[in-house]
């Protein structure tokens, strides 16, 4: 029997809906829920131990897959079964993670597990857009502690008007891209790419959003009352000890703002607090320490987070010395490496990120084969962040789900800056050598550098800038903060990147950790981040204005040619042996795609010297060459035959006709030698096609004066037949005309 289930359905308001369904699938897990809109379903289950783990965060996974059943395909590869998650997946989880993990108890260890699973697939509508209403929605129909229902949509724009959650058709013509994570009462996450925006513009897309969001919190809270709110767990809560807390206060404070105050290095600053740190432990007793050490350390990084952000909120003045308003000194460089196709170096004070660019065919496009979607990138970035960059040594075990967001937030701020008839796939690498700060907008401004230095033709330069918000909810001050340091990061309340042209945004990412932000201070902070975006654009242009004219004489440089149909079987040949015999004499590359609309190819040529491609070039010519009736030819004889020669065309070798020996001259011809020799160079006039021999028919004699007295003879058909009286007998029994033959006996 199929057991009672219990659903709330979302009105999206253009006739689309949303329905959350519980009690059908996975009980055992502690909530679980199923999401669907269209045939799109996402099942979504959260189990959390009961057992608190012995560390001092939440241990929580958030984990997102599509299945390739849900599209009825198989996955790629040898063993056809789903292996590890796709950048595209794993973009999604931290979508999601970004919202739930801080309305978790600060104490609750217990490991969490979160997981999303795209069941059903439907090509009109994307999941990753309701897998955050999933997590929240599973998550209240558990016994978890957890603060508030919080929900997660997709933006865009087109033709001027707001949507929610677009369609992938809808998201191809939206100048906004953006992805927004709320609870009813606040905006907690942002990412997103645009063309151009103004900062009104996208604080008007959140807002939008965030309504949209509260009607998706208010179905789930529905849904929970129907299903029976479960009664929140208990748990073992951290030990507190409000004494020693003042105490390690007192020590700690007034020489962590001393430090705090004097500006200095991260070096320097890090160990002067771990020398204050230690001689606060230096005043327990060692058998107290080892009960109460995990204790001081807390406490005292509470005191200095306080003392820090009381330096910038009283005075203004923070860990470095600067201003809320200044940016660290930079410096950049072009062309630093001599073997690469275009590279760059950003500095901004101890950060620092090195760029290449590499130039290629459609042959190297990434290919994304997901159940969700299937195409290709022919511009995408990759962010590497090895651990020497802060000076740390730890195991290096594959790209990190940091890397992958990172990496895809630059690539999301440069993309729309790649001109549309760019014909090359071109590959941005970004390897972060320093770190104190944002890499992934040292990324940004490395790669724009790198790219014009590639020769890569950009509509318009971009700059990303790390900006920071410190809040004091009870006396009403706030500090925005720009270009902001790896421990603002930490103790801020906002940390939000901006990336753009000197026209608009190109592409954001937000973390807000404090409730209730008003949009007056968010559009504060945005037009902060444009002054100092513009302030770093200023240095990059200084760097280099504006792309190199053509690429470097060591890059590949790439000829597009479009031909028929017709013709791509010619330029490939037998077994590809014409086109892999043209791509070693000329030593290039060569691609062949076709139009599947118009069936023509597209002819890719990739080579460093350009007498190889125009070799290529040559051919492609030579076999596309159609002579026009009428027309007067120059041709070379590589041929001699007893009735005639077969000549080739100069302008496009390899396209040969023959020249019957009766076109040589008006003179009667016994020997084609006497008229022309092997390697002769002449002229001949161009007829079509001769109705009686059905082949293409040239003649030298058409371009001779005809002699005096000249006497056309007449065609052999008209000569009275054929001299034995029988007329024309070819085919036919030459004894006596077409009569029957009786069978021979053998």
């Amino acid at each position: 029997m199929i057991p009672k289930t219990f659903k709330e359905v979302i009105d999206l308001g253009d006739g689309r809906e949303i329905s959350i369904e519980t009690g059908k699938l996975a009980k055992q897990a502690h909530g679980s829920v199923v999401v669907q809109s269209g045939k799109c379903m996402l099942l979504c289950t959260v189990v959390s131990n009961y057992q608190a783990s012995d560390v001092d965060f939440l241990p929580l996974t958030v984990d997102y897959r599509e299945k390739f059943a849900a599209a009825g395909r198989y996955p790629g590869g040898f063993f056809k079964r789903e292996a590890r998650p796709s950048d595209g997946e794993v973009l999604t989880m931290r979508l999601v993670d970004r919202v739930l993990r801080p309305l978790f108890p600060k104490d609750y260890h217990s490991e969490t597990q979160v997981m999303i699973q795209l069941m059903s697939h439907d090509e009109n509508v994307m999941p990753d857009a309701m897998a955050g209403l999933a997590a929240s929605a599973a998550i209240q129909l558990s016994d978890l502690p957890f603060e508030c229902p919080i929900s997660e949509v997709r933006v865009g724009r087109v033709d001027g008007e707001l949507i929610i959650n677009p369609t992938m058709e809808q998201l191809k013509s939206s100048d906004i891209d953006m992805v927004i994570g709320a609870s009813e009462d606040s905006v907690m996450m942002v990412e997103g790419e645009m063309s151009e925006i103004s900062e009104e513009e996208m604080v008007e897309a959140i807002k939008f959003a965030h309504e949209a969001i509260k009607v998706q919190c208010a179905a789930q809270v529905r849904l929970a009352e129907a299903f029976g709110k479960k009664e929140t767990r208990e748990y073992e809560p951290e030990v507190e000890d409000e004494d020693l807390q003042k105490k390690v206060y007192d020590l700690a404070y007034d020489k962590v703002y001393a430090v705090a105050k004097a500006g200095s290095s991260k070096k320097e600053r890090s160990e002067a607090f771990a020398a204050i740190k230690e001689e606060i432990k230096a005043t327990f007793p060692e058998e107290e320490l080892e009960e109460i050490g995990g204790l001081v350390s807390k406490y005292y990084h509470k005191a200095e987070k306080e003392a820090v952000r009381n330096l910038t909120l009283e005075e203004g003045l923070r860990l470095d010395g600067r201003k809320t308003t200044d940016i660290r000194p930079i410096w950049c460089e072009i062309d630093y490496l001599p073997s690469v196709h275009g590279s760059s170096i950003f500095t901004r004070g101890e950060t620092q990120a090195l760029a290449t660019v590499t130039l290629g065919t459609s042959r190297e496009a990434n290919q994304i084969d997901m159940p969700s979607y299937e195409g290709e990138e022919t511009f995408y970035l990759h962010y590497n962040f090895p651990p020497f960059s802060t000076g740390e040594a730890r195991p290096i075990r594959g790209t990190s789900r940091r890397e992958v967001g990172h990496g895809n937030l630059a690539q999301r701020a440069l993309k729309g800056m790649i001109p549309e008839d760019c014909p090359y796939t071109v590959r941005v690498v970004s390897e972060v050598l320093e770190s104190n700060g944002s890499s992934s907008m040292a990324t940004v401004c490395s790669g724009t550098m790198a790219l014009m230095d590639a020769g890569v033709q950009l509509k318009k330069p971009v700059s990303g800038i790390a900006m920071g918000l410190i809040t004091d909810t009870e006396s009403g001050k706030f500090a925005v903060l720009s270009d902001i340091l790896g421990d603002e990061d930490h103790l801020g309340d906002m940390d939000f990147k901006v990336t753009g042209t000197e026209d608009g945004i190109t592409a954001c990412q937000m973390d807000i950790k404090v409730k209730g932000l008003s949009y007056e201070i968010l559009v504060k902070a945005l037009m902060q981040a444009k002054d100092g975006r513009l302030h770093i654009l200023g240095k990059l242009v200084e760097t280099i204005a504006e792309p190199r004219p053509e690429v470097k004489s060591y890059a590949p440089k790439i000829i597009t040619r479009i031909i028929p149909g017709e013709f791509i079987g010619a330029l490939i040949g037998k077994g590809g042996e014409v086109i892999q015999d043209l791509q070693k004499k000329s030593k290039t590359t060569i691609v062949i795609n076709e139009d599947p609309d118009t069936e023509e190819g597209i002819v890719e040529i990739l080579g460093t010297d350009q007498d190889g491609i125009n070799m290529v070039l040559a051919k492609i010519d030579a076999l596309m060459f159609k002579p026009e009736v009428g027309s007067i030819y120059e041709v070379k004889v590589i041929k001699l035959l007893d009735f005639g020669a077969v000549v080739e065309y100069t302008d496009a070798p390899g396209n040969e006709v023959l020249l019957h020996v009766s076109e040589l001259a008006w003179e009667r011809t016994d020997k084609v030698t006497d008229v022309i020799n092997l390697g002769d160079v002449i002229d001949v006039k161009y007829f079509g096609i001769d109705p009686k021999t059905r082949k293409e028919k040239v003649s030298r004699k058409a371009l001779l004066p005809k002699p005096e007295g000249y006497t056309e003879r007449p065609p052999r058909n008209d000569r009275g037949g054929d001299r034995r009286g029988g007329g024309d007998r070819r085919g036919g029994d030459r004894r006596g005309g077409d009569r029957d033959r009786k069978p021979r006996r053998d």
